[in-house]
């Protein structure tokens, strides 16, 4: 069961008196700290006044906790992402988010190998790739460019695209996929005709 705004605004009345009666303050030397008057005082500390921001940010300073503690904020989460590999078509996909749905960010990488031939595919979407190290080869529509480690580029995913190694040694990119997608610059040369 998880507690609601207005479950956690009712425990800070009891959390504000306890760290008043801590400090050794009467309500009248806290009204005098905080500007705040002795009957809006005792209105929070008995739960019979709401706790705004403008009433508990003073409170915090003079009770010198953070916002917060003095409300009971539940604590931060691990903020690191557990990296779990994706093996699909002779790449590895190393997830770098953890929320489910989009825009989703992936780090790709494609081992040495022989230089594969392209099948372009579409689907729903849009991606942004940049190149972390090698050469990418990407296909897209009539498009057939090469991208350079430091380039970038974006496209609609519904335009029939590919990508690979452009030369067979191994390549990292990063790539960011979303249903609707922020459209940042393309930064890519043409392929060199052979």
């Amino acid at each position: 069961m998880t507690a609601t705004s207005s479950d956690v605004l009712r425990e800070v009345g009891p959390r504000l008196r306890e760290l008043r009666k801590k400090s050794g303050h009467t309500l009248a030397a806290l009204a005098e700290i905080t500007g705040i008057s002795v009957s809006t005082l005792s209105r929070l500390e008995s739960g019979q006044r709401k706790a705004t921001l403008e009433l508990l940010l003073p409170l915090a300073r003079a009770h010198r906790v953070p916002l917060d503690e003095l409300v009971g904020a539940p604590p931060v989460g691990d903020p690191r992402v557990q990296q779990q590999p994706i093996h699909r078509h002779g790449m590895t996909f190393l997830p770098l988010t953890r929320q489910i749905g989009s825009p989703q960010a992936f780090k790709i990488i494609i081992p040495a190998g022989p230089v594969q031939v392209p099948e372009p595919k579409t689907h729903e979407g849009y991606e942004w790739i940049f190149v972390l190290s090698g050469r990418v080869r990407l296909v897209l529509g009539d498009h057939d460019l090469l991208l350079a480690q430091g380039e970038a580029a974006e496209f609609d995913t519904r335009t029939p695209h590919w990508f690979g190694s452009a030369n067979g040694e191994p390549v990292e990119f990063l790539s960011i996929f979303g249903r609707q997608g922020e459209r940042m610059h393309v930064r890519a040369r043409p392929k060199k005709a052979a």
